[in-house]
């Protein structure tokens, strides 16, 4: 339970025994808020309840603020509870429960913020799912980000989380990549092949055919046209999947599940969902081509399913790559993380569960929006085809996958960012990754210097944690569940970075303020009970660095 939680069952408390006291009226409650002021004069929580209740029971909110006050018991985590005009109710956290707090973190470890908030509850979140038709650029790079971290936030609140990559091994644009390929591997062999004018352009595909021809030499220069166009384009697919992979790693993202697209075909997945969809009533016939009826649905327009030349559209596997997950694989609830392109895309997918006899809450959609690379004044955009782009391993390679994970994760997926790769790279405090990671190598060096000097804390007295330094510190580690908890409802995981830079701004200012190893011989007990509280600082730093799947150094 977060401190917020029993902050608020402290204050409902109160109210039902003025209620029952018959002191106010006994109607039913909405959610208490509780809040942090920003004038610490006005207590370290607060509830403007009173002024909510005062229209539904009819009772001025300084004579409610009153009455529930005075039934707030002074025991626990409260030491003060008063109240201000024109109705707030403000409380005081009592010194002593707030330093035994910091006994709780060390004993939690590094499970310390977890809850069971989300236990027997299976997630799946798919994110990146880009065609294997060219390099993951750096937009590819955000929704990798946004999607490994928010997995890792919701296991720690005891959801079963399932990540997936899905990827496209069939259809039109692997057509295209095919041909592409196809003309590149011959033109090294002197044949006069061209790229399809809509086709894939970029050097990588050169470089692809080089790779291939290097390793199968003339392989498929033999073979008749379709089959090596069919051969090398596999090969060629086949090669841009592993490279995928590959940057997913180096930006420490893995997956539970790779899916293909063509399993949804072999597995008969898409012939049942045709099926539900014909007995549901949702297919038409017009124009020789098969319509979903998605209006019906809730979407702007009818989307075609097959063509008719027979070939199903990606309409029609987007619907049964939904059925698989809901009907087959029964997930509870189901994430998709979509780039920018796929905006229109969007109403079609909240009417795909629909479809399918499925509650539409149980999908979220997450839409990240565009990045900008920012080089001094100058910016680059990213475009697959062209090959003018900034792929998502030159920028790792750039910047370091710490460096990338927190700026992308930085910024609400809902807004465009500019990514700017000077800051990014900046050993100093101006960098917000530099500054976390600072505070916590210096952290380990403490602690490192109390090993050194044989120094045992694990007695130390936390009761004796009370200058300003320290309880502000205590009190910013005790927003941590909090902030777990707040990502998991809001999927919101930007939230965290932010929280690092605070608790890590925290920390630095009550290392300056209170010396913690100190050899005087009347200070061996603060020493230890500031030992005890470094010990506390690592664990949560520690963790929001792991959630976000950052390294935590041990020094810089």
């Amino acid at each position: 339970m977060t401190i917020q939680e029993t902050i608020r069952g402290i204050v409902e408390n109160a109210v039902s025994k003025a209620q029952t006291l018959n002191e106010l009226p006994d109607i039913p409650l909405e959610e208490i808020t509780i809040d942090r002021p920003q004038n610490p004069e006005h207590g370290d929580f607060a509830s403007s309840l009173p002024l909510k209740l005062t229209k539904v029971m009819k009772v001025p909110p300084m004579i409610i603020a009153d009455k529930v006050t005075s039934h707030i018991e002074i025991k626990g985590p409260i030491s003060k509870a008063a109240v201000t005009n024109p109705g707030f109710i403000n409380l005081f956290v009592d010194s002593d429960w707030l330093a035994s707090q910091v006994e709780l973190i060390i004993k939690s470890g590094d499970k310390y913020g977890n809850s069971a908030r989300g236990s027997n509850t299976h997630i799946q979140i798919e994110f990146v799912s880009v065609n294997p038709t060219g390099p993951l650029h750096v937009g590819h790079a955000r929704g990798a980000v946004f999607g490994s971290a928010l997995a890792e936030i919701l296991m720690a609140s005891g959801y079963k989380v399932h990540r997936e990559y899905y990827f496209n091994d069939a259809g039109s644009q692997i057509q295209k990549f095919y041909s592409s390929l196809y003309a590149r591997y011959m033109q090294l062999f002197g044949r006069e092949e061209l790229v399809p004018e809509d086709g894939y352009q970029g050097q990588y595909m050169v470089e692809l055919a080089k790779d291939i021809k290097r390793d199968l030499g003339a392989k498929y220069h033999a073979m008749t046209r379709e089959d090596a166009v069919s051969e090398l384009g596999r090969e060629g697919i086949n090669r841009m999947v592993e490279t995928a992979k590959s940057d997913m790693q180096i930006l420490n993202v893995s997956y539970d599940t790779w899916f293909e697209e063509k399993s949804l075909f072999s597995e008969g997945q898409y012939d049942r969902t045709m099926k539900l969809l014909s007995e549901s009533g949702y297919l038409t016939e017009k124009d020789e081509a098969t319509w979903l009826k998605s209006t019906s649905l809730g979407d702007d327009e009818d989307k075609v399913m097959v063509r008719r030349n027979g070939i199903p559209t990606y309409f029609a596997t987007d619907v049964a790559y939904h059925y698989n997950k809901f009907l087959e694989r029964r997930f509870d609830r189901v994430i998709n993380v979509l780039g920018a392109d796929h905006q229109g895309h969007a109403r079609f997918m909240k009417a795909v569960p629909l479809a399918i006899g499925i509650n539409p809450d149980r999908l979220n959609l997450i839409i990240y929006q565009l990045v900008t690379l920012k080089r001094g004044q100058d910016s680059v955009r990213a475009s697959k085809r062209s090959g003018q782009m900034e792929t998502l391993k030159d920028l790792v390679d750039d910047v370091g996958p710490d460096a990338c994970r927190f700026f992308f994760l930085s910024r609400s997926p809902r807004s465009q960012m500019e990514f700017d790769l000077d800051l990014a790279k900046k050993q100093s405090s101006e960098n917000p990754v530099f500054y976390i990671q600072y505070a916590h190598a210096r952290i380990c060096s403490i602690l490192k210097l109390a090993e050194k000097n044989s120094i045992d804390y694990s007695n130390g007295n936390v009761a004796l944690l009370q200058h300003k330094g320290e309880t502000s510190l205590i009190k910013k580690m005790l927003e941590f569940p909090e902030i777990i908890q707040s990502v998991s409802e809001t999927l919101e995981p930007h939230h965290l970075p932010h929280y690092s830079v605070e608790l890590s701004t925290m920390f630095h200012w009550f290392y300056e303020s209170c010396r913690v190893v100190s050899d005087k011989p009347q200070d061996v007990e603060i020493t230890k009970a500031r030992l005890k509280l470094v010990e506390a600082s690592r664990i949560v730093l520690n963790r929001c660095l792991k959630l976000m799947l950052m390294s935590a150094p041990t020094e810089m």
